[in-house]
């Protein structure tokens, strides 16, 4: 904090304590109007005239009153504005101070790789708030060697292909809609998808035919595995099989998003999108089943109101066309398990969230505008509540509850998944369950492979992101299996398997541990905390997987 800083505080604190001294008289004043009141209750019956005086001095003072409580008022909220600023401003740093060495870094990896390559910062002057910066080291780190190391060619091939022989980098960072963006580009060789389905495909992640179908947005997504590497040798720059991993945590943790582009011969791009601020959430306020909602904005990409003329209906699900592609609609209400309302005839409020296949219009009831909120986390012993990520007071007192967009996301899905399932039909016979099995994992790509994997074969599935979720949602339904990741946030997987084994309620639940690591003391732990089965993640291309699954609980459906 700077001096000059420290002084504006100072000095608000002292006006502060000036408008608190303010108040007393008020008090007193108060006081008075009441004995007046009195008098004039007394005096209505024997003398009216005198009751006629009193009631005029009783109405001038509370108009000197209210004159004066009006004056406080408005001194008191530009008072506690300007000292909220202030506050505020002492937590940000320009974002030059988080790079400062980062060119060097730079310099020196280029001339240890015989590369020749610039960086160019943009945006130093740019405000971040300090947890967010101090955070950022690591990411960036990561994604100006991955840049260096798997974007930029070397002079000669830059040269072969009419290029300067000098790549270039930038990173830039800029506010956008009240959120902070930062990016990482090159103008090297891009992502090579071929060789990115290639390699997924020889780790086991996914088989040849589903790898072929993979979109380009979905194959980034793998790029952000644990342990996944599109390089053939180990270097110390790259190919560690860590990194961009550890990206993704970091935003997702700041709730934020991630981005990736790429374009054949011309560069990749990294976006990261965060909030400015941890102190204080910019929110989109919205209505749903009368009660007050938020979303973070860093998480949503626009708010717009729609004409119900303009969606139309397959496999009863509604869409509407947007930016060249059909955007699902969602009920907000549905999601969360509220009261549900027809769709309404004339204007929807709509929030679009999500990217990719991934992408849902949230029907909510009203949109309210973009606010701050100070965000509080929920009660520990609520557990992860679905769908919801903290809560705030607005500034008229209401109590605003911030939700969750990832669990949103899932939420859409699933939903979207009960509605275009088809309903069979035929002769009646003996009614068959469907055997369901929870996947806990805190990496979205490896939650989807595994969901679509065990769909594939039958079964219901329901999805956690990490053993604390995972732990809520076994007392909120029932499931024949459990299949857990072991190095997750809040409750890891080891912790997960001991509770569910050490409760009489799950007790007899089988659980498969599915992890990278592969290390025989990792394995005598999983079993040791009460595991069924402890795979590695490349059973996701052969049957081990299955087959575990089927062993412990059967075919899918069961009667």
């Amino acid at each position: 904090m700077t001096a000059d800083t420290l002084s504006q505080l100072l000095g608000y604190a002292a006006e502060a304590l000036l408008e608190a001294q303010r108040l007393e008289p008020l008090v007193r004043a108060g006081q008075n109007l009441k004995k007046l009141s009195q008098c004039l209750a007394g005096t209505l019956d024997s003398d009216p005239a005198s009751a006629k005086h009193l009631l005029r001095e009783l109405d001038n003072a509370l108009d000197r009153q209210d004159a004066a409580l009006r004056e406080i008022s408005s001194r008191g909220i530009h008072l506690a504005e300007q000292l909220h600023r202030t506050v505020l401003s002492s937590r940000m740093r320009p974002f030059a101070d988080g790079v400062q060495g980062f060119p060097r870094l730079v310099r020196d990896l280029a001339r240890q790789l015989g590369k020749q390559a610039r960086l160019d910062l943009m945006g130093l002057g740019t405000r971040v708030d300090r947890d967010v910066l101090d955070k950022l080291d690591a990411p960036l780190n990561h994604l100006l060697r991955n840049a260096l190391d798997h974007g930029l060619e070397s002079p000669e091939e830059r040269e072969a292909q009419g290029k300067p022989t000098e790549g270039r980098i930038v990173l830039e960072a800029h506010h956008r809609a009240g959120r902070l963006v930062v990016s990482v580009r090159d103008d090297g060789r891009g992502v090579d998808l071929a060789q990115l389905r290639a390699r997924i495909v020889e780790r086991g992640l996914v088989t040849q035919d589903m790898a072929a179908r993979l979109s380009p947005a979905e194959l980034y997504d793998f790029l952000f595995l644990p342990g996944l590497s599109t390089r053939d040798s180990v270097t110390e720059i790259s190919g560690r099989g860590v990194g961009l991993d550890v990206v993704q945590t970091m935003v997702h943790g700041f709730g934020g998003s991630l981005k990736v582009g790429s374009e054949p011969g011309r560069g990749t791009r990294f976006e990261l999108v965060l909030p400015a601020t941890r102190s204080v959430s910019r929110v989109l306020r919205v209505d749903i089943a009368g009660e007050a909602f938020a979303l973070p904005l860093a998480r949503i990409d626009q708010a717009l109101r729609l004409s119900s003329q303009q969606l139309y209906c397959l496999g009863g699900y509604y869409f509407f066309p947007g930016a060249g592609e059909n955007i699902a609609l969602v009920s907000a209400r549905a999601l969360l398990a509220l009261d549900e309302a027809p769709l309404p005839e004339g204007e929807l409020s709509l929030v679009l969230i999500g990217d990719g296949e991934q992408r849902y219009a949230l029907e909510v009831d009203a949109l309210r505008g973009e606010c701050e909120l100070v965000a509080r986390p929920l009660d520990p012993r609520l557990g992860k509540v679905p769908n919801l990520g903290a809560a705030a007071v607005d500034e008229q007192g209401v109590p605003v509850l911030i939700l969750d967009v990832d669990d949103l996301l899932r939420s859409a899905e699933r939903l979207a998944g009960q509605a275009q399932r088809p309903r069979r039909q035929g002769t009646r016979t003996q009614p068959r369950r469907t055997r369901r099995v929870l996947v806990v994992d805190d990496s979205l790509t490896v939650r989807e492979l595994e969901r679509k994997l065990l769909e594939n074969r039958g079964y219901g599935v329901e999805v956690a992101v990490d053993g604390m979720e995972g732990w809520n949602a076994l007392g909120l339904a029932d499931y024949d299996l459990v299949v857990s990741d072991v190095d997750m946030p809040r409750m890891n997987g080891i912790d997960l398997v001991r509770k569910i084994k050490s409760h009489p309620r799950f007790a007899a639940l089988p659980v498969i541990i599915v992890s990278y690591k592969d290390r025989p003391e990792d394995r005598l732990r999983g079993m040791e905390a009460g595991a069924d089965y402890y795979l590695t993640k490349s059973s996701f291309h052969d049957s081990s997987l299955i087959d575990a699954v089927h062993d412990l609980i059967g075919a899918a459906d069961a009667p």
